[in-house]
């Protein structure tokens, strides 16, 4: 199984940035894609962003299209989320979770709040 470390998280102000990083351990790093979850209280666990190992092809939710941005460092074992314009409603805890065969595991999240 893979192991997940998230970091970046924070507090930033409307129209702030932040850059989240997931570093990725264990034996045989052939994960087939990462992704980007968030989870504000009280609402469930969204998907934000993809990134497939075999091709970069990314995906991003219709509510940070165009805000933010996911790429990885095969050299450094690591996937950013670069987030950019934050507002309020993107406050929450940012997970990362790989998929390997089917098998799923995931990091312990890293908060991110957005306020004035």
């Amino acid at each position: 199984q893979l192991q997940l470390v998230e970091s970046g998280g924070g507090l930033v102000q409307p129209g702030g940035s932040l850059r989240l990083s997931c570093v990725i351990s264990g034996f045989g790093l052939d994960y087939s894609a990462i992704a980007w979850f968030r989870q504000a209280p009280g609402k469930e666990r969204e998907g934000v962003a993809c990134i497939k190992r075999s091709d970069d092809v990314v995906f991003y939710a219709w509510s940070v299209k165009g805000r933010f941005t996911i790429s990885r460092d095969n050299a450094k074992n690591t996937v950013y989320l670069q987030m950019i314009n934050l507002q309020p409603e993107d406050t929450a805890m940012y997970y990362c979770k790989s998929t390997r065969s089917g098998v799923e595991s995931w990091g312990q999240g890293t908060q991110v709040t957005v306020s004035s």
